[in-house]
């Protein structure tokens, strides 16, 4: 499977991770779930999640790989953010989605330090 076929799947599952998190959390307004999902979702944040998970060695040398695959093979970008920033995203999403089709347990455990990552940081 190429880059973008991982993060498509990815994208998918992260998002429902977050989804789930928030209403577990006692959140239950739909505007508010939808801003609040954002800060977990946008491009900004998943590129600040994998260069956290980066700089502080979480993932492994192959889970790098992974993320490389997936940023290397990434499309133009979108209008409201800069090509890097979508393509750190776009292979954020990538790893979550290969590790979700082969080792859904590291996929969760990477969910979790995502969302503890981004709880610190507001």
């Amino acid at each position: 499977m190429n880059g973008l076929t991982y993060a498509y799947i990815g994208d998918a599952y992260y998002e429902l991770r977050i989804r789930k998190y928030l209403i577990d959390r006692k959140m239950t307004r739909v505007n508010a779930l939808h801003k609040r999902a954002i800060d977990f979702t946008s491009s900004v944040a998943q590129a600040k999640i994998i260069e956290h998970m980066i700089e502080t060695e979480v993932i492994d040398q192959e889970e790098i790989a992974r993320f490389k695959n997936g940023r290397n093979t990434s499309g133009p970008g979108r209008k409201n953010v800069d090509a890097r920033t979508y393509h750190m995203a776009t292979g954020f999403e990538a790893l979550i989605g290969a590790l979700y089709l082969e080792n859904q347990a590291r996929a969760d455990e990477l969910v979790d330090i995502a969302i503890r990552f981004i709880e610190g940081e507001n």
